[in-house]
């Protein structure tokens, strides 16, 4: 079995989850993703199966789309809701939609992005999300702000956002959609804008709408995959030789 097959994943499990019950799905061991979703995240995961895994870089490279839901008013240490509160609260008065979309042009176009300590990059050959977790530990008991402080961080990346469109503001909740690069923290852009604006700030929910060209229209449910059996996963794989259009055969 060899394709491509662009999958909604649901909020709650690993990219390598999904990864691990399409196998089980499909009986084939061949089977990788061309771009993690945290846990918390949802949307389209283009898993390479069989011979296809061998274009996965091609896909990876590509551009990402994503709908953001950004909550003003304290950061965490992992950029995300899913983390511990950072330094003092803010409760307001929050800044106006001119405001917000004005601090965020800082972050359109090229520029360097400081990725989260809670993340896949590698310090001197060691993921950083554990050397965070470690460092979480040790400080255990301490202020917060201690253990951020003393957390290693990864090296700065080049990044480009593409676009990012404030779509509305409601208080201290910020909605936006975002076209970047591949490696581009959403999570970072989160915690940078709620540095720009004095409120502090994380991403509270985050829903990949596009990735390798494929729009979220195209993508199909994990639960209906598994509801439906290897069947209804045949009939949504794209076949080897439709993967990637925009390059001649």
């Amino acid at each position: 079995m060899d394709g491509l097959l662009i999958v909604d994943k649901p909020s709650g499990i690993t990219s390598h989850d999904v990864v691990a019950r399409a196998r089980r799905l499909l009986r084939e061991r061949r089977i990788g993703h061309t771009g993690t979703l945290d846990p918390m995240a949802t949307g389209v995961l283009p898993l390479v199966v069989g011979r296809a895994t061998r274009l996965a870089r091609f896909l990876s490279a590509a551009d990402k789309r994503y709908a953001a839901t950004i909550r003003l008013g304290v950061s965490t240490d992992t950029y995300d809701a899913a983390g511990a509160p950072v330094g003092p609260a803010c409760e307001g008065p929050w800044p106006d939609p001119d405001a917000v979309d004005t601090a965020l042009a800082a972050f359109r176009g090229t520029f360097l992005q400081q990725p989260p300590a809670f993340s896949a990059k590698k310090i001197a050959g060691q993921r950083s999300y554990a050397l965070a977790r470690r460092d979480r530990r040790d400080t255990a008991g301490c202020e917060p702000a201690a253990h951020v402080a003393s957390a290693p961080q990864p090296e700065p990346v080049m990044v480009t956002a593409r676009a990012i469109d404030l779509l509305r503001v409601e208080g201290p909740t910020v909605h936006l959609e975002v076209t970047c690069s591949a490696g581009f923290y959403v999570r970072s852009l989160a915690h940078d804008l709620g540095v720009a604006l004095h409120t502090g700030a994380h991403l509270t929910a985050l829903r990949r709408t596009m990735s390798a060209g494929v729009p979220i229209e195209s993508a199909v449910a994990l639960a209906v995959l598994e509801q439906g059996g290897i069947d209804t996963a045949l009939a949504a794989l794209v076949p080897l030789d439709a993967m990637l259009p925009g390059m001649p055969a």
